[in-house]
């Protein structure tokens, strides 16, 4: 290659090509950037470009800090509840109780344990990212094209790509032919981006770089020379990366209330704890040994260990329910925040789109027709008023269609699935299904000669030779371009007439309007003895045959799924890379606004240029956002959270990532969406349909309200326990349990009970309320009432149990098995209140719709026999037989508990029936929102 450039020195300077260029490289021209990278057309040396080598670092995205798996499991003990049950334990090892340390340690590694291993690996998005990089790369080094690894690539080398080819580094074009290139990944276009070698504004963001190719992007087609600016972790690939790993993580709503709920009960246990044993030493003048015996007892009774296990157990049944509906989650606390989003914010193209661009809207100079059906299947028909039209009937149709299938390349194919894909560029193979729908045959036509589309020109023509002998130049481009040579246009009967501008630039205008994306048909009359085409022959003279108007489609289900959205009160946003007027049209199709509403839509630029309070005062009312950054769809969604919105964020792209990460939910395509977005988001549907988001929302919703049950069931159990500990030692009691009788109820009923309400069916309208607050409390005020009483009750009638069996003569281990059969049976008994919370469970109802109940309980039943009748347990737990007498009471007693109960949860519906009828009087006093959708 020849060069006007010499090679650089070996002691070329490099510090520019670290630090960036300023002006950056888009903004100057080739040449200018290769002599501020003290490079030139004949690229570098290989003894230069080693010793840059040296100074840049491999072409390849930085190894991120990895924490390792012990610190990882280690993690998992930082819980304030853990503490206390670590401490109970290590009591229990200085008073050499080694049965209770080692069941209250296994206890506590046991929760560690499931939490290790069902945590998400977050960090596997760097990888994601970094397995987009190319391998190998032809570059010029020594004046000799030669292909090397990618990693060895440096700021100054000259590369060249193809089509096919995946760029290997970001770089200035500096000669370029034909050139496109497919950024979907990048920047959210639709369609290939046109690249040539002309500098661009130096405010111009990523997806207006023309001048540039970015790494990790692929060439769609023609060839191009191309100075490397940057490698490694300085691409746009690595700013991307850099940006995911210094995105902070938020906490889901319910993690942060149980938190909230850990702290408050562990204040309240250490608080009792320290009373007890003033209450112990003063009043009662017991021994220590005593005394740290009895608020062990109360720690171990008060601590519901069995919380995260049955969060975490009832988020893993989630999981499963989400997956047979095509979401996969890859992050178990994303089930429940999906249930509490109320914002959406969706990339267009392949999440709200099909990603398949279609012919939608045909003009010519007689009529305008529709054209039916969706992507590249080519199904469907082309209409006329709504009647379907044949090409023998309709000339202007005929002429128009066989002139873009002759003037084209692309083909459209099923693949395996039977799922229809374009061979070649996507707006031709619109083109191309177009004329299947026709019926348009050009198989008996040959193609003579032809000139490819050149990005300068913005149009391809072809030489063709038709069926009847006749040879025509067939021209397909851009309306502007072909409308400056056309001087004529295919009248009524197919003989050209004067062509009327006007008419074309408003019908493009039109078509603009509405999002759609416009291509012009032409033909000139060529002599029968051409064989031969340039760019003269199309310079004038061209007959104009029309317009096709072709949009990447909404995805019919995504319509339905965005008003589902709505009808929940969930907010969709759009944010996308592609031009403003296409994003609002396809907002308003997709039913992002209601009929009638205005589009109040965002730029890239102008988005830039307002401050961050600017950006919040907006982000609420603004439905779209177009030619967006990264940076900008991190800087949407921190606005809109800082509206205490809970957001969730969809997308294909490596350009969602960072996004992806911030979000509160980050949902990611399983089928278009590239590895580095599916490993930064927490759900990924399998089917890239937006409608799946519908459906999950719903499922999360019912989670929570499982979850929700759980907890109001799973507390009582801790309350009463710690409730008889507690006035055992005000009046100088035996303790009627032991610590270790106390845990073993806490697991057995945590692991059988509590799990059946995990498969509770949805409550009744559960899309139809507004999405919870994040700051609504997991236990609503009638819930926390309920725990209470229920604490109370079973507590109650367990100290009661206990008492009435010392005062028959029962030995400790009779009296204190007798104490553990009512804790469980009044626990049964509870459980069967939880189904309905604020409905009556005496009812026929509360025995159907969910056999999972039945086997709980009939599980609970035999471990507890176990538990009662084995002599190992005897050995462990210091239990003992009881006979039919002692079950008979235990059973009274949760028949006691049972009602009530209920006498309290009717209370609590009077008391919400009189506080909804004071509100819609106008009285405005708000209701429980445990109300809310029951």
């Amino acid at each position: 290659m020849s060069s006007s450039t010499p090679a650089p020195p070996t002691t070329a300077p490099v510090a520019a090509a670290d630090a960036g260029l300023d002006p950056p490289a888009h903004a100057r021209t080739a040449d200018d950037v290769l002599a501020a990278l003290a490079s030139g057309r004949d690229g570098l040396t290989a003894d230069e470009a080693r010793r840059r080598l040296d100074v840049t670092g491999p072409n390849r995205l930085p190894e991120p800090a990895r924490a390792h798996p012990v610190v990882r499991f280690l993690r998992h003990f930082d819980d304030i509840l853990i503490y206390i049950l670590l401490a109970a334990a290590v009591l229990k090892a200085f008073l050499g109780d080694w049965v209770d340390f080692t069941v209250i340690l296994v206890v506590a590694v046991a929760n560690a344990v499931v939490g290790f291993l069902q945590e998400g690996q977050a960090e596997r998005a760097l990888d994601g990212i970094r397995t987009m990089l190319s391998l190998e790369a032809t570059v010029l080094r020594d004046g000799h094209w030669a292909t090397v690894d990618a990693d060895s690539l440096v700021p100054g080398d000259v590369v060249r790509v193809r089509s096919g080819d995946k760029v290997p580094a970001d770089g200035r074009l500096v000669d370029a032919t034909n050139l496109q290139v497919d950024e979907s990944a990048l920047t959210g276009e639709s369609v290939p981006a046109a690249k040539d070698t002309a500098a661009v504004g130096l405010d111009a963001g990523v997806g207006d770089r023309s001048s540039m190719v970015f790494s990790g992007t692929i060439v769609a087609a023609g060839t191009a020379v191309v100075v490397v600016t940057s490698t490694g972790g300085r691409t746009e690939i690595g700013r991307i990366q850099a940006m995911v790993a210094e995105v902070d993580h938020l906490d889901t709503p319910l993690k942060q209330q149980l938190d909230r709920l850990g702290t408050l009960l562990s204040r309240g246990i250490l608080v009792m704890a320290a009373l007890m044993l003033v209450i112990g030493r003063v009043i009662h003048d017991w021994a220590p040994p005593e005394l740290i015996s009895a608020a062990i007892g109360f720690a171990v009774a008060a601590v519901p260990e069995g919380l995260p296990a049955l969060v975490t157990i009832t988020l893993a049944l989630g999981v499963q329910q989400m997956a047979r509906r095509n979401a996969i989650t890859r992050k178990l606390p994303a089930v429940e925040a999906l249930g509490s989003v109320t914002t959406i914010c969706s990339d267009k193209t392949g999440t709200l789109t099909k990603n398949e661009m279609t012919a939608r809207t045909v003009v010519t100079a007689d009529r305008t027709y529709a054209v039916e059906g969706l992507g590249y299947e080519p199904t469907g028909r082309v209409t006329a008023d709504g009647v379907a039209a044949s090409l023998d009937a309709h000339g202007d149709l005929r002429a128009l269609v066989r002139a873009a299938a002759l003037c084209n390349d692309a083909r459209v194919v099923p693949d395996d699935a039977g799922h229809w894909r374009v061979v070649g560029q996507p707006t031709e193979g619109a083109l191309t299904t177009l004329a299947l729908k026709a019926g348009a045959d050009v198989s008996t036509a040959t193609r003579l000669a032809t000139a490819p589309f050149e990005s300068a020109n913005k149009f391809s023509a072809t030489l063709d030779r038709l069926p009847d002998g006749e040879v025509r130049v067939h021209v397909l481009g851009a309306p502007d371009r072909l409308l400056d040579r056309a001087t004529a246009q295919r009248g009524p009967d197919g003989t050209p007439v004067p062509l009327d501008a006007a008419r074309w630039e408003a019908a493009v205008d039109e078509l603009g309007a509405q999002g759609l994306r416009v291509l012009a048909a032409a033909y000139r009359p060529a002599d029968a003895t051409t064989t031969s085409l340039d760019l003269d022959d199309v310079a004038t003279g061209l007959v104009l045959l029309g317009v096709v108007g072709i949009v990447d489609p909404p995805r019919p289900e995504a319509v339905a799924a965005i008003a589902e959205c709505h009808r929940a009160g969930i907010a969709v946003k759009m944010i996308t890379g592609d031009h403003v007027g296409t994003a609002v049209a396809i907002a308003r199709e997709l039913g992002i606004v209601r009929p009638g509403e205005t589009v109040d839509a965002l730029t890239g630029a102008e988005l830039e240029a307002m401050s961050q309070e600017e950006l919040r005062t907006r982000v609420e009312d603004v439905d779209v956002y177009a030619r967006t950054s990264p940076e900008h769809k991190i800087r949407i969604v921190r606005a809109l959270q800082s509206h205490r919105e809970v957001v969730a964020m969809t997308g294909d792209g490596v350009n969602d990532a960072p996004a992806l990460t911030r979000a509160d939910v980050g949902i990611a395509m399983g089928i278009k969406g590239t590895e580095a977005t599916k490993e930064a988001a927490e759900i990924v549907l399998a089917d890239d349909n937006f409608a799946t988001i519908e459906r999950a929302v719903e499922e999360g919703r019912r989670i929570y309200d499982n979850i929700r049950k759980s907890v109001v069931f799973l507390l009582p159990t801790n309350g009463a326990q710690s409730l008889v500990i507690l006035v055992a030692v005000l009046f100088g009691l035996a303790l009627p349990l032991s610590p270790v009788q106390i845990l073993w109820v806490n697991l057995v009923t945590a692991v059988t009970l509590s799990l059946a309400l995990a498969y509770e069916p949805a409550e009744t309208g559960i899309m139809d309320r507004p999405p919870r607050s994040p700051s609504e409390s997991v236990l609503s005020g009638r819930s926390l009432v309920l725990v209470v009483a229920a604490s109370l009750f079973i507590g109650g009638a367990t100290l009661g149990v206990y008492l009435a069996e010392k005062g028959l003569g029962a030995s400790d281990g009779v009296a204190q098995t007798g104490a553990v059969a009512t804790l469980v049976l009044g626990q049964v008994a509870f459980l069967f209140c939880c189904r309905f919370l604020h409905r009556s469970s005496l009812t026929p109802r509360v025995l159907q719709g969910n056999r999972v109940v039945w086997l709980a309980v009939g599980v609970l039943l035999a471990l507890q026999l176990v538990f009662t009748y084995a002599p190992f347990m005897h050995d462990w737990f210091g239990s003992a037989p009881i006979g039919p007498q002692d079950w008979a009471l235990s059973a009274a007693a949760a028949v006691v508990v049972l009602l009530l109960t209920e006498a309290v949860k009717a209370a609590g519906r009077r008391r919400a029936g009189r506080t909804a009828r004071a509100g819609t009087a106008g009285v405005g006093a708000p209701v429980d929102a445990g109300v809310a959708g029951r």
